[in-house]
């Protein structure tokens, strides 16, 4: 019951050994390419970064330091590198990396990309709304969505052929709204997934670029415009929901990050500046469409690819649901349903790279690192870690179902599809909900396939992971 995925994974790292190459241009003690290789690099890097991590741990090993000139950089692909970076030793590590500066441009000061004492107060505030009794509502509106994209199907006629992505990326929007905001998003669907696509392009360019800041370009352009849109949209959210009243029992984000601004000024007794809203709601925007579109549409792939594991989901379903579209109740009822989930994510991690700074001095994987060193995690890698999971590429459900399945059991470092420690996802709950019962809503009676000649997606590494040009792919009634 498995199948190969649609891009391959490196093979096991090979043990560190021999004199390092690159003593003279690191501190770090760990072996990591030359400068000269990282400038021949940079084309190969900025068309497919995915191989290019993979290369490196296939020729270095799992720690690797880059030459970089302006501090030391540390890959870690250890799963107690991760865990001491996450978990154990959370605390001595920020967010001032240009990953999270260079996506700020569009979220702003929002719980993806602060640190220290400003994201402890938004999470405190947002926290609430996050609670397992929620979860209930998120369950209804993922099955509205499952309705929603299986109609997209319909309308294309017997045998038509949908973008999958561009299907999820609706579906998931919805729900944000509906769940998070309490608001129908539906009429400001197409601009804010253009919206959020754009800016989210033009945020990796911009990051990768070596031009000024400060420099007009036609990115930059599209960029700014971008973000005033999705400006645009969540002051005319804020607006509506200030028109229709905040109730003290509202338990939505929005709700409460309202009643944050009306309990006093920016940082007195846990309030919130205007400004600090905004910001909000475009990370959980972000978040929580971005995120979830990603891993139901390479979970859709994968399942297309692979038809001895949807004939077993497919077999679950039948048992389950006979037909009927899935609830609340059914989620405990669907193991395997959520063993492909969590499988999808480990292949396809839609938050594919990770990146903290130290904050002191430390140690990672018996690596000293002196404080400000940048240290990459690729949870990319860290799932295809041959020492880890045994035949890495297959896709295999099964290895998540039993006693004690990875993603269930204490963080092991190397199943990190939400990270972990106290900057695990907010919304994790809320994803693995809505990605079971959307995908049990959409398959419950249909099979999904790629369409002849369709040759299988190309992974674009953007802030999330999404297929290159879309993903067509075909529903038909079984």
């Amino acid at each position: 019951m498995t199948a190969e995925p649609a891009t391959p994974a490196s093979p096991a790292p090979p043990g560190r050994s021999g004199p390092r190459r690159n003593a003279r241009y690191t501190g770090l003690d760990v072996d990591g390419p030359l400068p000269l290789d990282m400038l021949r690099a940079v084309p190969a890097i900025r068309r497919d970064p995915l191989t290019f991590l993979d290369g490196l741990v296939a020729r270095y090993g799992d720690l690797v330091a880059f030459p970089m000139p302006r501090g030391q950089v540390l890959l870690v692909n250890t799963p107690e590198g991760a865990r001491r970076v996450l978990v154990d030793n959370a605390r001595g590590y920020g967010k001032a990396t240009l990953q999270y500066g260079a996506l700020s441009l569009v979220t702003g000061a929002g719980l993806l990309t602060t640190d220290g004492e400003v994201w402890r107060r938004h999470r405190r505030v947002a926290q609430p709304a996050f609670h397992p009794r929620s979860l209930e509502a998120v369950a209804q509106a993922a099955g509205t969505a499952a309705q929603r994209m299986r109609a997209e199907w319909d309308a294309a006629g017997p045998g038509g052929v949908v973008d999958a992505d561009g299907a999820a990326m609706r579906a998931m929007l919805e729900v944000v709204g509906r769940t998070l905001f309490a608001a129908d998003l539906r009429p400001v669907g197409e601009r804010v997934v253009g919206a959020v696509d754009t800016a989210l392009h033009a945020v990796v360019r911009t990051a990768a670029s070596p031009l000024p800041g400060w420099l007009p370009t036609p990115r930059r352009y599209r960029l700014r415009r971008a973000v005033a849109t999705l400006d645009a949209v969540c002051a005319d959210l804020v607006a509506q929901r200030r028109a229709r009243g905040v109730g003290p029992d509202d338990g939505d984000v929005l709700a409460l990050l309202l009643a944050a601004v009306d309990a006093g000024e920016a940082g007195a007794d846990g309030g919130l500046a205007p400004r600090e809203v905004r910001d909000e709601i475009l990370t959980l925007v972000i978040a929580g469409h971005e995120t979830v579109a990603s891993s139901l549409t390479w979970t859709l792939d994968l399942l297309a690819s692979s038809p001895q594991v949807q004939a077993r989901l497919h077999a679950e379903l039948d048992a389950v649901l006979a037909g009927r579209a899935p609830g609340w109740d059914d989620v405990p009822h669907l193991p395997y349903t959520r063993a492909v989930v969590d499988e999808a994510l480990r292949l396809y991690p839609p938050a594919w790279v990770i990146t903290r700074r130290a904050l002191a001095d430390d140690v990672v994987s018996e690596v000293a690192i002196p404080a400000g060193t940048l240290v990459l995690l690729s949870p990319w890698l860290l799932h295809r870690r041959a020492r880890s999971w045994p035949d890495p590429r297959r896709f295999d459900p099964g290895r998540f179902l039993g006693d004690a399945p990875p993603s269930r059991g204490p963080a092991r470092g190397d199943y990190v599809p939400f990270g972990a420690g106290p900057r695990l996802c907010i919304g994790r709950d809320m994803a693995v909900v809505e990605s079971v019962l959307v995908l049990a809503g959409l398959l419950r009676d249909r099979t999904v396939s790629r369409p002849d000649g369709v040759p299988p997606p190309t992974v674009d590494a953007l802030v999330t992971l999404r297929p290159r040009g879309g993903l067509p792919l075909r529903l038909t009634p079984r």
